[in-house]
């Protein structure tokens, strides 16, 4: 017998009794291999990959100075830090010679002095959307307020416990004492950084218009009127008030320019969130059979399969193995 006939013979007769040993190498069965699907049939769906977990924040606290506090739902108050996230219903509280600057979404600053408790009612915001919207509570001290997009392009409104605000693209200053300390509300309106004068409208609790601030350092302070009826009374800014507003603004203008980042940096980063797509195991469909890879290449295999390490002898080999010259 030849030496190819001699090969041939023993292939077939001993492949039986030593295949569970080629069970550890490298090289598969054409039988272990899956079968291509049809011309007109899609490949297989990858498994679904976890999706990350939703950001649900609003905000980030921008500049701290002391400490404060936030509450949120029926947890204890914790301490804030700089970078934390803000969410919706939070209770933000600023303690004794301590101040809090916080950046929305939509860029809108908030910079709380010292004793100043604000609670974030509601915040909507989405980029070239409509329907954004957001409120504020200032339930006690000073807030002051650099608006943006919101403003500009949605309903953003601040409440006190005498008054609603609606907010029209503005820089401004909400005075509110604390309970039992007796004096009214402040309502100011300043110029933005570049100059430009928004508006602030003064409603009561019923809605009830009480009337507009359109000029830069003009201010009402809200009081008890006929009937036991509110009314917004112009109110003078004094000097000394004046100049301490106008460190507040410093401080306001400041957090702003950093929360201004620090939103820009979210936008961007949840759009490369949104932009992640699971990418399928990649396979040649037309030529199944060049999935198999020569010595030293690894198997190809298909999504979520763990390559699996086989090896055939060449003498155990079938006629028809792939990658097998003819002779």
């Amino acid at each position: 017998m030849k030496r190819r006939e001699v090969l041939k013979f023993l292939s077939a007769a001993l492949w039986p009794m030593l295949w569970p040993f080629a069970g550890r190498a490298q090289y598969l069965t054409p039988s272990q291999v899956s079968p291509a699907p049809a011309p007109n049939q899609n490949p297989p769906n990858p498994a679904p990959t976890s999706a990350p977990a939703a950001d649900n924040s609003v905000g980030t606290v921008a500049t701290l100075s002391g400490h404060a506090t936030v509450t949120r739902g029926r947890d204890a108050a914790s301490a804030l830090k700089v970078k934390d996230q803000i969410f919706e219903q939070d209770t933000l509280q600023t303690e004794a010679n301590s101040t809090l600057g916080i950046t929305f979404d939509d860029e809108t600053t908030f910079s709380l002095s010292a004793n100043t408790r604000i609670v974030v009612d509601r915040f909507v915001y989405q980029e070239g959307a409509k329907g954004n919207a957001a409120l504020f509570n200032v339930t006690s001290g000073t807030a002051a307020f650099v608006a943006s997009l919101v403003a500009k392009n949605g309903d953003m409104k601040i409440s006190t416990p005498e008054a609603t605000l609606g907010i029209r693209g503005t820089t401004g200053v909400v005075d509110v004492p604390a309970a039992g300390a007796g004096g009214a509300p402040i309502i100011k309106l300043y110029p933005d950084s570049d100059g430009h004068v928004g508006r602030i409208e003064v409603f009561d609790r019923a809605g009830a218009r009480l009337g507009a601030l359109t000029q830069g350092a003009s201010a009402f302070t809200i009081r008890p009127g006929a009937n036991g009826r509110l009314t917004a009374v112009p109110y003078q800014i004094p000097p000394q008030e004046a100049a301490r507003d106008r460190g507040v603004l410093q401080r306001l203008n400041a957090s702003h320019a950093i929360g201004r980042q620090m939103a820009i940096q979210r936008r961007q980063f949840r759009q490369q969130q949104r932009n992640i797509q699971p990418q399928p195991g990649r396979q040649n469909l037309r030529n199944p059979e060049r999935n198999f890879r020569g010595p030293g290449q690894q198997n190809s295999h298909g999504p979520g399969e763990q390559p699996r390490n086989r090896f055939v002898p060449r003498f155990l080999r079938p006629r028809n193995y792939p990658g097998e010259r003819r002779r």
